[in-house]
């Protein structure tokens, strides 16, 4: 019996395993806005009568709803087991309540405090586990980013540069490896005393060195702004970080992203955000301007957890499968 397959993160694919994901979600997105009731109803027995969990001891908007989403698609009946519903880190262990669940259900979505987390999911699950949020990766995100990236601009046929503008975080250490193993250049933009994981700049140095692909890092936000195609920020007060929501606001002065600013960009540029939003991060003159994808790119994590079912789940791993 061969080992489960899980998604961790982005670095751990290979690009033609990243490019498998992202036209696998571009694929079923296809689907679902055809409304062809013979491919919903083919689709929908290929978990029908199984049961997928979604582990979260974090809230979620976007993540809850297009994982459920995805596992109706596919006929599976949705458990959400929010941190107040099972004794996972109360009155059990980790292996005790991986391994009762993952006896149950075809695969865990697991949206969790610390990356340590993940891996004892992983560890012990008999079925797949797809990393749905932890404070060192979101693959998910970065799978619909880049469908996003490539509806909206053409990564394929067009030489892009991605500016991230923000905190060094777990959305843009996927994203980074996942713009690189594209072909896309990266500018990654971090005030004074943030630095990004030393893992993910290894990662990166590898993929550019392998593919001729360029990253920087610097603390001077205009510079990454230069002649960007895409610009990217997020939250700069991350979940658990509320108490030092001064000190890291004071820390991020200048970086909100803003029309001024914007105008160094690429003149077609798009801007993204995984969301939720705030005024500190983007001004509502970009974030509902006309260049804004947000809500495309809200849109299509739905269809990122369609991917990863697909290949993960209904092909066992298997990135080379067909979907029909």
């Amino acid at each position: 019996m061969s080992a489960v397959r899980h998604l961790i993160s982005i670095k751990d694919l290979t690009n033609d395993e990243l490019v498998a994901l992202v036209n696998r979600a571009q694929y079923f997105k296809n689907i679902f806005k055809s409304n062809d009731s013979t491919e919903f109803q083919k689709n929908h027995l290929k978990l029908l009568g199984k049961t997928v969990a979604l582990i979260f001891t974090k809230r979620s908007t976007r993540t809850r709803i297009s994982s459920e989403g995805a596992a109706t698609f596919f006929g599976a009946q949705p458990m959400f087991l929010g941190k107040d519903d099972i004794q996972l880190g109360v009155n059990e262990s980790f292996y005790d309540t991986t391994k009762v669940v993952s006896s149950m259900v075809s695969c865990i979505f697991a949206r969790v405090d610390k990356h340590e987390d993940i891996q004892n999911l992983c560890k012990h699950s008999s079925v797949p586990i797809i990393n749905s949020l932890c404070d060192e990766y979101h693959p998910l995100q970065a799978i619909c980013d880049m469908l996003t990236i490539k509806e909206k601009l053409d990564y394929e046929n067009n030489k892009l540069k991605i500016a991230w503008i923000g905190d060094a975080n777990n959305v843009i250490n996927d994203m980074a490896i996942a713009a690189l193993k594209l072909g896309m250049d990266v500018s990654i933009a971090t005030p004074a005393g943030i630095e990004m994981d030393t893992k993910i700049v290894a990662a990166a140095t590898e993929i550019t060195n392998q593919n001729g692909t360029s990253i920087e890092y610097t603390h001077d936000s205009k510079k990454a702004y230069k002649g960007a195609n895409v610009l990217v920020t997020d939250t700069f007060v991350s979940m658990g970080e509320e108490s030092a929501k001064i000190d890291k606001l004071k820390q991020f002065e200048g970086f909100q992203i803003n029309e001024e600013l914007a105008n160094l960009a690429d003149p077609k540029f798009k801007f993204m955000h995984c969301l939720p939003r705030h005024h500190e991060e983007v001004t509502d003159d970009v974030f509902y301007g006309e260049h804004s994808v947000v809500f495309d790119e809200a849109e299509n994590r739905l269809y990122a957890a369609m991917a990863a079912i697909d290949i993960f789940v209904n092909n066992k791993g298997d990135f080379n499968a067909s979907p029909i």
